[in-house]
């Protein structure tokens, strides 16, 4: 791609943080953004490093990983096309306290602190956006929590599989690309590899869902969301 054509302002208007604000706004938005293109498996940041940005992942696939004493890998998010990350670790002027790596060939944008900050002091309205998203992903992290607490594996991965389909989508088939690989998901779930796959083949020999890869097959959604009731 060539990032020299890419419409910065045009892009930062189509994100929800910044719908509602000016042209002359986003252009000053935009000379304080950079535009960065990741190969797969390279690092977007490490734990310790400044933090003097917040990002959002444009194309690809980004994950959000701690390593714990042992060195074991705990994916905490998977950060697609649209979404943002890191904007309250760039407020509090602290070092990254995660890891961010990216799954595919990745195209992220940066937007610096400085910027943001004269945005803010310019108009108030646009810090109760940020504070609407950064309340978003913390509801979503507090669902996490509650679901890894609660819910058993299969219910987890089933979630999982669902959630981005209608909610009204009565018993129309469905098929759902997994965006980065099962290893990746079953961390995200918070289960090992091997029984995410095991949770698949009991889904499939169910008859509730077709695997082929990373499509995943749903003849009928309403029928596998009821499975764990039964």
């Amino acid at each position: 791609m060539d990032l020299s054509r890419f419409d910065l302002p045009r892009y930062l208007s189509m994100l929800p943080l910044f719908q509602e604000m000016r042209a002359e706004e986003l252009q000053r938005l935009a000379q304080g953004s950079r535009l960065r293109q990741f190969a797969r498996g390279e690092d977007v940041f490490r734990t310790g490093e400044p933090c003097e940005e917040f990002h959002v992942t444009v194309s690809g696939q980004v994950k959000l990983f701690a390593i714990s004493p042992a060195g074991q890998e705990k994916i905490i998010e998977l950060v697609g096309p649209g979404s943002t990350f890191a904007e309250a670790l760039m407020f509090m002027e602290r070092p990254y306290i995660i890891n961010a790596q990216a799954l595919t060939d990745t195209l992220m944008l940066s937007v610096s602190r400085e910027a943001v900050l004269r945005e803010i002091h310019n108009d108030p309205q646009f810090s109760m956006r940020m504070l609407a998203g950064l309340s978003r992903r913390l509801h979503g992290l507090v669902n996490d929590v509650q679901a890894y607490s609660l819910h058993s594996g299969v219910e987890r991965v089933i979630g999982y599989l669902v959630r981005d389909l209608p909610e009204d989508g009565g018993e129309t088939a469905a098929s759902v690309l997994l965006p980065v690989s099962k290893a990746s998901i079953a961390s995200r779930l918070s289960m090992t590899p091997e029984y995410f796959s095991k949770v698949l083949r009991e889904l499939e020999d169910k008859g509730l869902i077709e695997v082929d890869k990373r499509e995943i097959r749903i003849p009928d959604p309403q029928r596998l969301t009821r499975y764990p009731l039964r």
